[in-house]
C-alpha cells in the first residue's frame, strides 16, 4: 500500500499545475492533502472514480482545509479531534482502515512573532497527541501531513539562523519528542540519516533551486506497524507547491 501526503498550497492552484497527471503517474492507494483552501463545490475538476474523497474544509473560506483521497473505502471517518476550539479550521481527517487509522493533519503554524505559539504548543499539540493515543486503544495509527515543525537540526538547512523562528522553537520540537516517547516512529528517519532532505522551501531567493529548505512534512506510525513499513520517501522533484509530496509503503 502506497500512501502519500502533500501540502498543496491551494487545491485549485495545484489542479492547474498538473495535479491529476501526478496522481495518475504516482497511483497512490491513498493521498492526504493539506492546505486545500477550497470547498468541494469550488473544485470543478472531478477526481478519478477509483478514489473516495473525504473533505474537511475550514469554516473560513480560502483557509486551511484537509482532504483525503482513498481507493479503499474507509470503514469509518472523523473530522477534527472532537474539540470545538480546534475543529473549525478543517485541520484533521481521520479514516479507519482494516489494520490502522490514518490521520491526515495540517498542524497550525505558530505565525510571525510566534503569535500562535502558546495555542499551538500548550493546547493543540497536547490535545492532538491525546487524540492519537485514544485511537491507538483500538488499532495502530499512521499520522501524516504538514506538521509545521522541523524536528531536529538535520531537518532544516540553517538551524542556527532559525532558532526561535516559527517551526523551529524548542516548544514545537518538544511536541514531537513527546510523540517519540509515546512510541510513534518517524518513518523517513528509519531509512536515512542523510542531511539536505527537505519537503518545503521558501519562494524567496531561489531557495528551492539551492535546496535551502525544511522538512515539515512527515509520516509517523505506531510501533506495531514498523514490521509492515517497507519504505519512506520524499518526492523532491514534484513541483506545484512550496511543499513537495512525501510518502510511505506499507505491507497490507
Amino acid at each position: 500500500m502506497k500512501i502519500l501526503s502533500w501540502n498543496v498550497n491551494g487545491l485549485r492552484s495545484v489542479l492547474n499545475k498538473g495535479f491529476l497527471d501526478f496522481l495518475a503517474d504516482a497511483d497512490p492507494d491513498i493521498i492526504c492533502l493539506q492546505e486545500v483552501r477550497a470547498l468541494p463545490d469550488q473544485v470543478s475538476i472531478d477526481f478519478p472514480d477509483s478514489y473516495e474523497a473525504y473533505w474537511n474544509p475550514a469554516e473560513k473560506k480560502g483557509y486551511s482545509g484537509t482532504l483525503t483521497l482513498s481507493k479503499p473505502k474507509a470503514l469509518s471517518t472523523a473530522l477534527g479531534m472532537g474539540k470545538k476550539k480546534h475543529d473549525n479550521e478543517g485541520r484533521i481527517v481521520t479514516t479507519e482502515h482494516e489494520t490502522f487509522y490514518l490521520v491526515n493533519v495540517y498542524t497550525p503554524n505558530s505565525q510571525n512573532e510566534l503569535r500562535r505559539l502558546d495555542y499551538r504548543t500548550r493546547e493543540w499539540d497536547i490535545d492532538f497527541l491525546c487524540y492519537l493515543r485514544k485511537l491507538e486503544k483500538n488499532k495502530p495509527v499512521v499520522f501524516c501531513g504538514d506538521l509545521n515543525v522541523a524536528h531536529k537540526e538535520i531537518d532544516l538547512a540553517r538551524p542556527a539562523d532559525n532558532t526561535r523562528n516559527p517551526g523551529f522553537t524548542d516548544e514545537e520540537r518538544e511536541a514531537l519528542d513527546k510523540a517519540v516517547k509515546a512510541g510513534f516512529i518517524d518513518t523517513f528517519r528509519e531509512f536515512t540519516q542523510e542531511p539536505d532532505q527537505y519537503s518545503w522551501w521558501s519562494y524567496r531567493a531561489g531557495a528551492r533551486a539551492r535546496n535551502i529548505g525544511w522538512r515539515l512534512d512527515y509520516f509517523w506510525i505506531s510501533p506495531e506497524l514498523r514490521p509492515k513499513l517497507q519504505n519512506a520517501f520524499i518526492l523532491q522533484e514534484i513541483q506545484g507547491s512550496d511543499h513537495c509530496p512525501v510518502g510511505i509503503e506499507l505491507d497490507p
